[in-house]
């Protein structure tokens, strides 16, 4: 379970006593917090301590990267998300909690500053309930938690000018100077010739590896002697103009003022344009919100490639795309010197490129490209995270805002970002109190995201007034999506029969519209919630479904149909294709990590053993399956076409077993994981081999 380690280790030059400190600080400690300005190396000493730890913790390494969080407030379920807690429900931090209770794991918060009240709360909450836990932190300040260490992560160290040739090689900011020198010019390397050269850089520099490295990259253009000289007139003025300023932020800022002076206006203009984006971005992308006034389309690859040339920015493949990213210092220094009329024909050109996308790849669609569009979303959530928040703080945008919002009902869903989706909703929908269609289709996906959530009291109103509004004219099309997340509140409340009849009353409607996508959804609903009330027409209506999904290749709307129509097999007494059926959906579900499908399935897959008499492997998969559910929040006593058969399920098999027995096959379950619950669930694997 660990993400975003350092893996090319060429990239790390030094740090072995930091390395070794920081281990030996985080052995006796709990939480561990490198401090240090920004551009000094904290994220970088951070990832590759993970990297030598990984093994040393049972249950991984998680690494949570925080500088993309517009506010604390989505810190919690951004840490839920990392862990893979696909629905962290209303009180996220409980459901963390519960997750990490028992678990043996490091937990790496990189960039916490702009959020450090937040990340103290959260830390100390983790520290006090999760006894196994271990937290490393990077911070611009610590983080004031009781028991934390703190290590300042300091500039690497320079060479006096007196020393040899050797013993100036060791020496880490030379070491690092050379290596990005020899990037930029092929074939160069430290020598007797150019020793007082580089010595005279690093130590002007002070160590601090960001601006090494951006001095290092303008070897392509300057030779050696006109770079240091250069960066010696740069800094004097510099210190002559701040005197009061910490000389090595007087440092950093030089280089950064220093490499900007250096680039073209048309690499100027782009460097700030490019510092909207914390999550990267690819060339269109680039092209098409950061072109015009001053910047030509055609320009902007030769820019890109100029700025990669001074390091300023880095490409790097994604899923055979390149995508340029900047370091979080240079990313802020150029916000700093974006203009602030650039910033306003910015802001709503990004915003609306941003609601763009999301319209296009929306999810929610019978199109054979559900996955690769949810994958697209999840790349790109940095960014659409900065799009709704410049939305939302300005009033004449708020509606696009809340249009992206509701746009990605089905992706909150998917991605079990439930919380983060209600959030986005409900600051919208505080900003946008007309009755339009844009308000009233965040109505109903902000009503049905509360009740996937079991907050039936906070969905009440918001589909209630979603009904209001959508008896109005020009809201017709928004009133099938009302009863349809009706019904599903009715069922939440017990009353089925009732429930049935909305979820027959939208399909109905979404049929008389020809619209298809309502279909989907309508159908998927009647089957799944159907099943208990009417299980020979849920059967029907997820017949029709499967046949639809396959028609149209939608893969991931096919793996609900197979579990919905599974369970609607399953109360026909057809069995033997109700477990086929969710079998197929357990593979799909595990390959693409959808884990609200997933926890669904396994059940199934308990009452299927349990009906063969096979009692043990039933209780093994209920605990697989109460871990899921514990992380997200949810139960299957919630869920009506669950609750029967699982209390049923559970007694037969502690009947069978006696408490203890049953309590330890539970546990054995409990133990799998998503991965090896799929392999066992699925026949490929036996519990034995993860005892």
């Amino acid at each position: 379970m660990t993400t975003g380690l350092v893996t090319d280790k060429s990239s790390f030059v030094g740090r072995k006593r930091e390395l070794s400190e920081s281990r030996r600080m985080l052995a006796s400690s709990r939480l561990l917090t490198l401090t240090g300005p920004g551009g000094v190396g904290k994220t970088r000493l951070a990832l590759r301590l993970a990297e030598i730890l990984r093994g040393s913790f049972r249950d991984g390494v998680e690494v949570v990267e925080l500088a993309s969080l517009e506010t604390g407030e989505l810190l919690e379920p951004t840490v839920a998300a990392a862990l893979g807690l696909r629905d962290a429900g209303p009180d996220p931090v409980k459901v963390i909690i519960d997750y990490l209770s028992d678990r043996r794991m490091l937990l790496v918060l990189d960039n916490c500053e702009h959020v450090h009240e937040a990340c103290a709360r959260l830390v100390d909450r983790l520290l006090r309930s999760a006894p196994r836990l271990r937290i490393l932190a990077t911070s611009r300040r610590t983080l004031g938690v009781y028991g934390e260490q703190v290590l300042p992560v300091p500039t690497l160290p320079v060479p006096d000018p007196g020393h040899g040739l050797r013993e100036t090689a060791r020496h880490d900011a030379v070491r690092l100077f050379v290596e990005r020198a020899a990037r930029a010019v092929p074939g160069f390397s430290l020598h007797p010739g150019n020793k007082a050269w580089v010595v005279r850089l690093a130590r002007r520099l002070e160590g601090i590896p960001l601006a090494i490295e951006l001095a290092a990259a303008r070897l392509r253009t300057s030779t050696l002697e006109d770079l240091a000289r250069e960066l010696d007139e740069r800094l004097d003025v510099l210190a002559a103009d701040a005197p009061s300023a910490p000389p090595r932020h007087r440092t950093l800022r030089a280089t950064m003022d220093w490499s900007f002076g250096l680039c073209s206006a048309g690499e100027r203009r782009l460097w700030s344009r490019l510092s909207m984006f914390p999550g990267g971005v690819d060339l269109d992308t680039a092209e098409s919100v950061c072109a015009g006034d001053g910047i030509d389309d055609m320009e902007v690859l030769d820019l890109l490639a100029g700025l990669v040339d001074k390091s300023v920015v880095a490409g790097e493949l994604r899923e055979g795309r390149l995508r340029y990213r900047m370091l979080e210092s240079l990313r802020a220094y150029g916000s700093e010197r974006l203009p602030a009329a650039d910033r306003r024909l910015l802001r709503s050109r990004y915003v609306r490129h941003y609601r763009e996308l999301v319209e296009r790849h929306r999810i929610d669609r019978l199109v054979p490209d559900q996955l690769e569009r949810y994958n697209l979303l999840r790349g790109e959530l940095p960014n659409l995270r900065a799009a709704l928040d410049a939305c939302m703080c300005e009033p004449a945008l708020a509606p696009v805002g809340l249009g992206t919002a509701s746009a990605m009902w089905c992706y909150w869903l998917l991605a079990g970002s439930l919380t983060e989706g209600r959030y986005w909703l409900e600051r919208g929908l505080r900003l946008v109190p007309d009755g339009t269609s844009t308000r009233g289709q965040a109505l109903w996906a902000c009503g049905l995201l509360a009740l996937r959530q079991g907050d039936v009291r906070a969905a009440g109103p918001r589909l209630g007034e979603c009904r209001d509004l959508a008896c109005q004219a020009g809201n017709d099309r928004i009133l099938p999506r009302a009863l349809m997340a009706e019904g599903v509140a009715a069922f939440s409340t017990g009353d089925g029969r009732r429930g049935l009849e909305l979820l027959r009353e939208s399909l109905a409607l979404h049929r008389a519209m020809e619209d298809l996508d309502g279909v989907l959804y309508s159908l998927y609903f009647a089957a799944a919630y159907g099943s208990s009330e009417d299980p020979r027409q849920a059967a029907e209506f997820g017949e029709e479904l499967l046949d639809l999904c396959e028609r149209h290749h939608a893969l991931v709307s096919r793996a609900y149909a197979q579990m919905s129509l599974g369970v609607a097999r399953w109360n026909l007494g057809d069995c033997s294709r109700a477990e086929e059926l969710v079998t197929a959906a357990t593979e799909f579900a595990g390959e693409i990590g959808d884990r609200w499908c997933l926890t669904q399935c396994l059940e199934v897959l308990a009452w299927a053993a349990g009906r063969r008499g096979e009692h043990e492997r039933a209780a093994e998969l209920l605990g697989a399956a109460h871990v899921l559910w514990r992380v997200m929040g949810a139960a299957p006593e919630r869920l009506s076409y669950h609750a029967v058969w699982h209390e049923r399920c559970e007694q037969q098999a502690c009947l069978a077993l006696g408490r203890r027995t049953f309590s330890g096959a539970f546990r054995a379950g409990e133990r799998l994981g998503p991965d090896r619950a799929v392999a066992y669930a699925c026949g490929r694997e036996s519990i034995a081999q993860h005892a």
